[in-house]
């Protein structure tokens, strides 16, 4: 099992495009369905696997480019360090002062370390100055629990 670490900061407004966030239904519009409804299932089947979005599920950041990974561990407490080191990287920009608060975000890192040596994923999001977003996920591999059938993009590291 290792663990691979993501990170998205973007205008809120893209992050909220909802539609390139979930992977396509795995079924094609039936014949006869309207053109813009065939034309958006394409959209969507063509983008969601290459667009940097975060997905709406952590576990489908695997079927993303292998380039948008930003770490990869063996450790769970490696991967929340990695976590760690983003918040406090991040924090100055956050846009609520309640988010800032170091014991809040110690127990973020803290409890992702747990979650992650369970073999969960990790998923914090932050809206940050100028309507932007944070998304930092860290997602486990070899396999997801939550996405067992989903494959790995970096081989194991075991």
């Amino acid at each position: 099992m290792h663990h691979h670490g993501y990170l998205w900061v973007g205008p809120k407004a893209r992050f909220d495009n909802e539609a390139l966030r979930r992977p396509p239904h795995p079924e094609p519009p039936p014949a006869g369905s309207r053109q813009e409804v065939i034309q958006r299932y394409r959209e969507v089947a063509a983008e969601f696997p290459v667009t940097d979005l975060p997905p709406l599920e952590t576990a489908y950041w695997l079927v993303k480019p292998r380039s948008l990974i930003h770490g990869t561990w063996v450790e769970a407490k490696e991967a929340a360090a990695w976590l760690g080191d983003r918040l406090a990287e991040y924090t100055p920009r956050f846009a609520f002062a309640r988010d800032r608060d170091a014991g809040n975000l110690a127990r973020l890192v803290n409890s992702a370390a747990e979650r992650l040596d369970w073999s969960a994923d990790v998923s914090l999001g932050f809206y940050l100055e100028r309507p932007s977003y944070l998304s930092l996920a860290v997602v486990t591999c070899s396999p997801n629990r939550s996405q067992p059938e989903l494959v790995c993009p970096v081989p194991s590291l075991e």
